[in-house]
């Protein structure tokens, strides 16, 4: 956090064309990691480096980036603590999900 802190200064001293291309460039990431939502892809890295990106330039950006970290810490702890039986049941949750996402991609675009 304190090395995107240091980013964030430097990164106000920076033209208006440098500041549009990153936010258009930082806008095609979290784009990207949205869609990788609903496709294969690592989603959940790529949507906070698009936000990291933003927040650079959006106080909003910045806020819901903060948050996200938070609650991925607070999950990373949950998963942590969790039993076998919860870990089973999570693993079974995600092969289902997985299963459901390749099946609506199956029926919906071949």
């Amino acid at each position: 956090m304190r090395r995107l802190q240091r980013r964030r200064d430097s990164y106000r001293q920076r033209g208006l064309v440098y500041r549009i291309a990153w936010v258009t460039a930082a806008v095609i990431v979290v784009v990207a990691g949205l869609a990788m939502v609903v496709f294969p892809g690592p989603a959940l890295v790529v949507i906070p480096i698009g936000l990291a990106m933003l927040s650079l330039e959006f106080a909003w950006a910045q806020r819901l980036l903060d948050t996200t970290l938070e609650r991925g810490l607070e999950a990373k702890d949950i998963a942590l603590g969790a039993n076998r039986r919860q870990q089973i049941v999570g693993g079974v949750a995600i092969v289902c999900g997985i299963a459901a996402v390749a099946a609506v991609a199956l029926i919906y675009f071949v």
